[in-house]
C-alpha cells in the first residue's frame, strides 16, 4: 500500500480517473479570487474617485476649489502664470512681424518672377528674330544659287511696237487657196504680251446688218459684251471680227454687194489680213454664200466649206448655234448610263439630189474598185444598212425617206427629217448615230452634218461619221477619235462588226468625252464665240488672259496677342514635316510657262484637260503654278535638286516631297460667329512648317468684335467678309494650291499635315481625312449619302482636305451653274459637288490619309450633321448631281495612305523614310 501511495504521488496524484484533484481545486480558488479583485478595482474605484472629486468641487469655499474654472486675472495672479502670459504676448508680436515680412517677401518674389518671365519672353522673341534672320539669309543664299545655276538674267516684257494705221501691204499669194498664217497673217499686230485684243465691228453700221438673223445677232452681241478679249480700241487690235451670217434669204444682199461692203471696212487695209468673217448657222439649210465672194487674206469661220474654199490651219469649221439665246437644260439631257440603248445605231435622212444627177455621171461600184474616179457610195451604204436591219441581229433603225417634207439641203447631202425634238427622241434611244457625209467629195463639211453631230453629242449618241474626208469642227485642235468614229465609206460592210466589238468601258469613255466637248465648245453662243477666238489665239501661240480677280472685302483686325505653341500639337513623335526652322512666307514666283504652253500642249489642253482651256490654259497640275491667280497667292516655288540629293529618306522628308523641295501652302478657314473657337484654332497653327498664310472667310453679316485681338502666329492672317448673308459663300473661290478649304485645326495636329506630302504625290486628286461614300438604295432606286464607318469610301470631305487650286477655278466658273444653284439653295453639299467634279474630270477616287473618320471641334455648338434634314438634303444633292452629269462620277476605293517610320536597320541620320500603305 505504501508503494501504491508512493506511486500515486509520483504520478502526480492521479487516481482511478487520472485527474490531479489537488491542483485543480487550487487553480479554481486562484481564478475566482483574481476575478473578484479585478471587478472591485474596475467598478468601485472609479465610482469612489468620481464621488470624491464631485464633492470637493461643490464646496462652498471658493478657495478650496481645485478643479473648477478660474478667471484670467486669477490665473495671472500666480507668478509663473504671469510669466507665461508675457511670453505669449511677446511671441504673438514677433509672429505678426514675421507674417508682415513674409508677405513683403512674397510680393517681391512675384515681381521678380514677372521680370524673369519678361526676360524669358524677350529672349524667345530675340531667338525668333534671329531665327527669321537666319531663314531670310538662307533663303537669299538659295535664291542666289538658283540664279547662278540658271545663269539667266531676269527679262522685262518687250515693248510693244504697233504698226502704222495704214501699214504697208505685202503681195497676195498666187491663190487665196494657198493662204496660211505665215503668208496671210500679220504677226506684228499680235505680240506675245499683247493679251490678244480683238475688235468687233458693229454690223448695224453696215447695210448687210439688216439682213442678219435677229436671234444670232442678238446672241452674238451679248457674247461680245462679256468677252475679256474684246476691245474698243481698233488701233491696238490683233484680230478684227465681222459677223455676216446667218442671213435671212428674202433680204439677202447680192454677193457683189456684200463683197464691196466688206472691202469698205475701215480696217480692211486692201486685203483683209487679220480679219475673221463669221457666218454662224442656226439651221441645217444655211447656204454657203461666201463661196463666191473674194475675202482676200481674211479668215472664214462657218459650218459649210468646199475643198476649193477651205484653207486648213487658216479657216475654222464652227458648230451650229442651236441655243442662240437660251441655256441648255441639263435635266432634259438623258443619262449616260446604261451604256447600251434600245437601238445599236440609227439614221434618218433623205437625199434629194444624188451625185450622179448633179455630176451627170454614172459609174458602177466595180469601176471605182478599178481605180477610176470616185463614185457615189450612197447606194452601197443604203443596201448594206438595210441588210443589217433586216437581219435582226441587233435592233437598228434606218430610214432613207422622210415621213414629212425633208429640210432643205445642199446637193448630194442627206437632208434632215422631222423636227428637232423628234430627232432628239430617236437619238436618246440610240447607242450610235450614223452621219453620212455628202456624196460630193468636194464638199468637205456642211451645215447638215454639223447639225447631226451637235444633236448626237447633246443626247449622248456616239457619232459614227461615214467619210474620212470630212473636216469636223475645230478639227486641228480636237482629237475627234476620242469621241466619235470616223470610218471611210468603203468600209460600210464592216461597220456593224466594228460597232459590236466596242466594249462598254470604251463606249462610256467616248460618250463622256463627247459630252465634255459639247458642253465646253458647242452648247452656248458664249462657248462658240470663245472657242473660235481660242482656236486663233492657240494657232498664233498667245497665252490666254488671266482669270478675273474676285472682289472681296478684307475685315479690319488687330494682331497683338502672341500665340504659344500647343505642346500636344508640337509633339509629333517620329513624324516630322521638315527641318526644325521654318521658312518665312514668300510670294509665288511668276508662272513662266504661259508663253510656251500653247505650243507644247495643244491637244492635251483641248481634249483631256478639265474645263475650257481657252479661258485658263496652263497645265493644271504643274508643280509651278501660275501667277495669274494673284488673289491670295499660294507661295509656291521651284528649286532644282542637285546631284546626289535624295535617296536616303531624310533629304526626301526635309524637302516635303522630294521633287519640289520648296513649297508652302495656304490654310482656308470658313467660320460663322465663333470667335473663341476661331482664335483657338488659329493659335494651334502657330509654328506649323511650310505655312504661307491663313485666309479666314467670315460667313456672317455681323462683323467680328472691334476689340478682338487676333493671334500672332508668324504668318499673315487675312479675314475676308462675304456680301451674301443667306447663301453659303463659295469657299473654293478663295482656295489655293495645297490648301485645305474649310479646315478644322482645332482637332488636327501638326503631324496630320503630312497629308500635304501625300497630295504632292497625287496633285490631281483630293487628299484629306474624313471619308464618306455613296450607296444605292435598291427599294427606292436612288442614291444615298452615307457617313457610317466603312472599309471603302468615295468622297473626302473638303472641310479637312488638300486639293489643287485649279479645281477651285473649275468649281466657280466651269461646273454647271445648276449645281451651284442647288448648293446655294440648301446651304449644303459644296463638298459633295467638289468630289463629283474632281472624280468626273480625273476618273479617280480621292485619297484618305490616316485612320481617323471624324474630327472633334471643342467649343463648337451642335453641328449641322446632327440634324436629320442635313442628310436628307445630301441625299437629294447626290441624285440631282447625277442627273446633271448624266452618270455617277464617284468611284469607290479601299486605299488609304499613312506616313509611318520604316523599321529597317539604317544609320541614325538616314531613317526618316515614309511608307504608303
Amino acid at each position: 500500500e505504501l508503494m501504491t501511495g508512493y506511486t500515486m504521488l509520483r504520478n502526480g496524484g492521479v487516481g482511478n480517473g487520472g485527474q490531479p484533484w489537488v491542483l485543480r481545486w487550487s487553480s479554481r480558488i486562484r481564478l475566482t479570487w483574481l476575478s473578484f479583485t479585478l471587478f472591485v478595482i474596475l467598478v468601485f474605484f472609479p465610482l469612489i474617485a468620481h464621488y470624491y472629486l464631485t464633492t470637493i468641487d461643490d464646496a462652498d469655499d471658493a478657495g478650496k476649489r481645485i478643479f473648477g474654472p478660474r478667471t484670467g486675472n486669477e490665473l495671472c495672479e500666480v507668478k509663473h502664470v504671469q510669466d507665461l502670459c508675457r511670453i505669449r504676448e511677446s511671441v504673438s508680436e514677433e509672429l505678426l512681424q514675421l507674417e508682415a515680412k513674409r508677405q513683403e517677401l512674397n510680393s517681391e518674389i512675384a515681381k521678380l518672377n514677372l521680370k524673369i518671365e519678361a526676360c524669358k519672353k524677350s529672349i524667345e522673341n530675340a531667338k525668333q528674330d534671329l531665327l527669321q534672320l537666319k531663314n531670310v539669309i538662307s533663303q537669299t543664299e538659295h535664291s542666289y544659287k538658283e540664279l547662278m545655276a540658271q545663269n539667266q538674267p531676269k527679262l522685262s516684257l518687250p515693248i510693244r511696237l504697233l504698226p502704222d494705221k495704214d501699214d504697208a501691204t505685202f503681195p497676195l499669194p498666187k491663190s487665196n487657196r494657198n493662204c496660211r498664217l505665215h503668208n496671210c497673217f500679220d504677226y506684228s499686230r499680235c505680240p506675245l504680251t499683247s493679251g490678244f485684243p480683238v475688235y468687233v465691228y458693229n454690223s448695224d453700221d453696215y447695210p448687210f446688218g439688216s439682213s442678219l438673223d435677229p436671234l444670232i445677232k442678238q446672241a452674238f452681241e451679248a457674247t461680245v459684251r462679256t468677252n475679256v478679249y474684246v476691245t474698243e480700241n481698233a488701233n491696238i487690235a490683233c484680230v478684227y471680227i465681222i459677223l455676216v451670217g446667218e442671213m435671212q434669204e428674202p433680204v439677202m444682199p447680192k454677193p457683189t454687194e456684200l463683197e464691196q461692203q466688206l472691202h469698205s471696212l475701215p480696217y480692211w487695209r486692201t486685203d483683209g489680213h487679220n480679219h475673221l468673217i463669221i457666218n454662224l448657222s442656226r439651221k441645217s439649210e444655211t447656204q454657203n454664200f461666201i463661196y463666191n465672194i473674194s475675202t482676200g487674206r481674211a479668215m472664214i469661220a462657218q459650218s459649210t466649206f468646199y475643198d476649193a474654199q477651205y484653207r486648213p490651219g487658216f479657216d475654222i469649221v464652227v458648230s451650229p448655234l442651236v441655243h442662240a439665246m437660251s441655256e441648255p437644260n441639263f435635266l432634259e439631257i438623258p443619262p449616260q448610263v446604261p451604256v447600251k440603248r434600245k437601238y445599236l445605231f440609227s439614221f434618218q435622212g433623205e437625199k434629194i439630189e444624188s451625185l450622179r444627177s448633179s455630176l451627170q455621171e454614172v459609174r458602177s461600184f466595180e469601176e471605182e474598185i478599178e481605180g477610176n474616179a470616185p463614185a457615189d457610195y450612197d447606194d452601197r451604204i443604203i443596201t448594206t444598212l438595210k441588210a443589217v436591219q433586216d437581219s435582226k441581229l441587233d435592233f437598228v433603225l434606218v430610214e432613207f425617206t422622210c415621213k414629212n417634207q425633208p429640210k432643205a439641203s445642199l446637193p448630194t447631202e442627206w437632208a434632215l427629217c422631222g423636227e428637232r425634238d423628234d430627232r432628239l427622241e430617236l437619238l436618246k434611244l440610240s447607242t450610235f448615230a450614223l452621219i453620212i457625209t455628202p456624196g460630193d467629195t468636194h464638199l468637205v463639211i456642211s451645215a447638215g452634218c454639223t447639225m447631226r453631230l451637235f444633236e448626237a453629242l447633246e443626247v449622248g449618241a456616239i457619232p459614227v461619221v461615214l467619210g474620212e474626208q470630212v473636216q469636223l469642227p475645230y478639227n486641228d485642235v480636237i482629237r475627234w477619235n476620242e469621241a466619235a468614229l470616223i470610218i471611210p465609206k468603203p468600209r460600210i460592210t464592216e461597220v456593224h462588226f466594228l460597232l459590236r466589238s466596242i466594249s462598254d468601258n470604251d463606249l462610256l469613255a467616248m460618250r463622256r468625252q463627247g459630252r465634255f466637248l459639247w458642253e465646253t465648245y458647242f452648247s452656248t453662243s458664249d462657248n462658240v464665240f470663245s472657242t473660235v477666238l481660242a482656236v486663233i489665239r492657240t494657232r498664233i501661240q498667245i497665252p490666254a488672259a488671266p482669270i478675273r480677280e474676285e472682289p472681296a472685302v478684307e475685315i479690319p483686325h488687330r494682331s497683338g496677342k502672341a500665340a504659344g505653341t500647343d505642346p500636344n500639337m508640337a509633339d509629333n513623335g517620329d513624324l516630322d514635316l521638315g527641318p526644325v526652322e521654318t521658312e518665312p512666307p514668300y510670294a509665288s514666283p511668276k508662272y513662266l510657262r504661259n508663253f510656251t504652253l500653247t505650243a507644247m500642249d495643244i491637244y492635251r489642253n483641248w481634249n483631256s484637260a478639265p474645263g475650257p482651256f481657252h479661258l485658263f490654259p496652263y497645265t493644271p497640275f504643274d508643280p509651278v503654278l501660275p501667277s495669274e491667280a494673284k488673289f491670295l497667292g499660294s507661295g509656291t516655288g521651284f528649286r532644282p535638286i542637285g546631284g546626289g540629293a535624295g535617296g536616303s529618306g531624310k533629304e526626301f522628308q526635309a524637302a516635303l516631297g522630294g521633287n519640289v523641295p520648296r513649297e508652302q501652302f495656304t490654310v482656308v478657314m470658313l467660320t460663322y460667329e465663333r470667335e473663341e473657337v476661331l482664335m483657338n484654332s488659329l493659335e494651334r497653327l502657330n509654328g506649323l512648317p511650310y505655312l504661307n498664310k491663313v485666309v479666314v472667310v467670315w460667313n456672317s453679316p455681323k462683323l467680328p468684335s472691334e476689340d478682338l485681338l487676333w493671334p500672332d502666329i508668324g504668318v499673315p492672317i487675312m479675314p475676308f467678309g462675304h456680301s451674301l448673308d443667306k447663301q453659303l459663300p463659295n469657299p473654293f473661290m478663295f482656295s489655293m494650291p495645297c490648301s485645305p478649304s474649310g479646315w478644322a485645326p482645332s482637332s488636327v495636329s501638326h503631324g496630320h499635315f503630312c497629308v500635304c506630302r501625300v497630295w504632292r504625290e497625287a496633285r490631281d486628286r483630293i487628299v484629306g481625312f474624313p471619308g464618306r461614300y455613296h450607296a444605292w438604295d435598291i427599294p427606292h432606286q436612288s442614291w444615298l449619302y452615307n457617313s457610317n464607318y466603312s472599309c471603302e469610301l468615295s468622297m473626302v470631305l473638303t472641310g479637312a482636305a488638300f486639293f489643287h487650286k485649279y479645281y477651285a477655278y473649275l468649281y466657280s466658273y466651269v461646273m454647271p451653274q445648276a449645281i451651284r444653284d442647288m448648293v446655294d439653295e440648301y446651304i449644303n453639299c459644296e463638298d459633295i459637288a467638289m468630289n463629283f467634279l474632281v472624280s468626273h474630270l480625273t476618273r479617280k477616287p480621292p485619297i484618305k490619309v490616316t485612320s481617323r473618320w471624324t474630327f472633334r471641334c471643342p467649343g463648337c455648338p451642335q453641328a449641322l450633321s446632327h440634324d436629320d434634314s442635313h442628310f436628307h438634303e445630301r441625299h437629294k444633292c447626290i441624285n440631282f448631281f447625277v442627273k446633271v452629269y448624266g452618270y455617277m462620277p464617284l468611284l469607290y476605293t479601299q486605299f488609304r495612305v499613312d506616313s509611318v517610320l520604316f523599321k529597317t536597320r539604317l544609320p541614325h541620320d538616314k531613317t526618316k523614310c515614309f511608307k504608303f500603305i
